[in-house]
């Protein structure tokens, strides 16, 4: 295999990049499309997450593809007790607006009508098999909304991130969480939903989050947030002023990082490859990262010094030394043809 080194890149933003600290026992502030971690406090201490556990119900809810089924609410809604939207057993909703009143007013009632509608007595199995899924190798569920009966939910800051950040894959799920205010009206009732998550109504760049308190967890809040090409989640456990934290932790993401386009899908062209010059070389995905003031960017290419078409070497992003991304490299041959002109320019009339 050969090296060649396309370059090095340096990024300087005119903001000087200061200190934070936050409230939090434990905090994290995560790009949600690279997952790179840009503030970290206690980010894999384990602890009781409350509420923003339900984010986890709505992924499933949604992943069920029943979003706009007709639930009957059943005897399943007795266990419920604290935050509710308050239906009624024989109400009839749909599966979409439960996950409404889920996400918006944090109904322990909905989350019990959700997990009996969508897998009855396997919905916490399938919250831990989802959450292995996705990464979250510090988390165990024991219900879908994160009381602390008995056993309650236990989680990370940074496994809360990776589920949010996976969630707001999900169109159905980032439309529910951005809403300000849902009606409903049922055959029992009528309702008007006002999101809980201040922040919507308070900072500009809001897309969406979950709040969550128990006597055992105390505050927790995920908020997510984009401004230009940048998709950031903040998350705070045990947090008495969450909201403002949260506050600061986006503005330091925005204010101190941009995404940067790194890698560019389609033909790839490398300063001094000489061998492969009888073939298209070109990468399947572009990659972008969000990059700090004064980090150092280099792109290296291995390349196969048998020149053969498939894949021939790797590409690989290092930022401050550290490799970061690697995407195949694939190779064409390019095939010369020789058209008889006139016969060309007949046909193509």
């Amino acid at each position: 295999m050969r090296w060649l080194v396309a370059g090095m890149l340096f990024f300087l933003f005119s903001n000087p990049v200061l200190g934070i600290t936050t409230s939090a026992e434990s905090a994290i502030l995560m790009d949600t499309d690279s997952r790179r971690i840009l503030y970290a406090e206690n980010i894999h201490d384990v602890r009781s997450v409350a509420s923003i556990s339900k984010i986890m119900t709505a992924v499933l809810a949604i992943e069920s593809g029943r979003l706009d089924d007709i639930v009957t609410i059943g005897d399943e809604i007795d266990k419920s007790y604290g935050s509710g939207i308050y239906i009624q057993k024989g109400e009839k909703m749909s599966l979409r607006d439960l996950v409404y009143g889920l996400m918006l007013r944090s109904g322990n009632d909905a989350s019990y009508a959700i997990a009996e509608y969508v897998a009855q007595d396997q919905f916490v199995e399938k919250m831990n098999q989802k959450a292995k899924e996705i990464g979250m190798t510090e988390t165990t569920f024991h219900n879908p909304n994160g009381l602390d009966e008995k056993e309650g939910n236990y989680s990370s800051a940074y496994d809360m991130a990776l589920l949010a950040s996976y969630a707001m894959s999900l169109p159905d799920y980032r439309e529910i969480v951005s809403t300000r205010t849902h009606q409903v009206k049922t055959n029992k009732n009528s309702y008007y939903w006002i999101n809980k998550h201040k922040l919507l109504f308070q900072y500009e760049y809001t897309t969406g989050g979950k709040t969550g308190f128990t006597k055992k967890a105390r505050r927790t809040l995920v908020s997510t947030a984009a401004k230009e090409d940048l998709n950031l989640v903040a998350v705070t456990l045990n947090d008495g002023n969450d909201f403002l934290d949260h506050v600061s932790l986006l503005e330091y993401g925005f204010q101190h990082f941009q995404t940067v386009p790194i890698l560019k899908r389609g033909i790839l062209s490398i300063y001094d490859e000489l061998y492969y010059g009888s073939y298209f070389l070109s990468l399947k995905k572009s990659f972008s990262y969000p990059i700090m003031e004064s980090e150092e960017v280099m792109i290296k290419f291995e390349l196969s010094s048998e020149p053969k078409e498939g894949e021939v070497g790797t590409a690989r992003v290092y930022v401050d030394d550290k490799e970061i991304y690697q995407e195949p490299i694939y190779a064409e041959k390019i095939i010369t043809y020789q058209k008889n002109l006139l016969k060309w320019f007949h046909y193509g009339q």
